[in-house]
């Protein structure tokens, strides 16, 4: 990537910001000690539902310019790939309407995406048998972890869109990862690389006392 083609960074990271989560992950903030096991309700347990869709980072946005945009597949696949915006989007296109469950403890219903499913990404870059976990690299430096499992689930996408407009970029556009039935930390923004690796390497939240998977229901938010 040339200079031009970096993406500029706005803020500045708050390391008073992630210290105060760390400190909610070392005092168990917001758990309530009463798992829904069984999903049995819609909205998790220690969650509250808001209309807004609160603006979470580390105190920077990327600001990439759609035609510098690029996403990367790399790692244990046997058809290593990547993408410009306008080549990504031209790729056959995936509607899901969701849930977002933020691990601070706010929720959103029915959220409308449209972007590419992790099924036709998986089919095109055929992850050898030996790949494991899934790393997300982000714009701003930051990463998460999921396993080919649940990156496998059938609501997961990559999205480009929200609610029939350009994902903005205050919420990880261009393209960011949706991975609904987990908490949003897992749903990375601004993605432009998706490792395919044998062995699970925990991300930026992971390893700073957050669960290293994240099932709201089972109140993984520590671990």
């Amino acid at each position: 990537m040339s200079d031009d083609e970096k993406p500029g960074l706005i803020g500045q990271i708050k390391d008073k910001l992630i210290r105060s989560k760390e400190k909610w992950a070392e005092e168990g903030r917001a758990i309530t000690g009463r798992p829904d096991l069984g999903h049995v309700n819609r909205l998790p347990p220690g969650q509250k539902l808001t209309a807004n869709w609160p603006v979470l980072d580390l105190g920077v946005q990327p600001d990439v310019k759609p035609q510098n945009w690029r996403l990367r597949v790399t790692g244990l696949v046997e058809n290593p790939l990547h993408w410009t915006l306008d080549e990504f989007r031209a790729l056959p296109a995936f509607e899901e309407v969701s849930d977002i469950h933020c691990v601070t403890t706010w929720s959103r219903y029915d959220n409308h995406w449209k972007g590419v499913s992790s099924k036709t990404l998986l089919d095109l870059v055929r992850p050898k048998p030996e790949a494991g976990h899934i790393v997300f690299h982000a714009y701003d430096g930051y990463t998460t972890n999921v396993s080919l499992k649940v990156f496998s689930d059938p609501n997961v996408l990559l999205a480009y869109e929200w609610e029939g407009q350009p994902l903005p970029r205050e919420h990880g556009g261009p393209v960011r990862v949706v991975i609904p039935d987990w908490y949003f930390w897992k749903s990375a923004k601004w993605v432009n690389r998706i490792e395919f690796v044998a062995d699970d390497r925990p991300g930026f939240w992971e390893v700073r006392g957050y669960h290293n998977e994240g099932d709201p229901w089972k109140e993984e938010r520590y671990g």
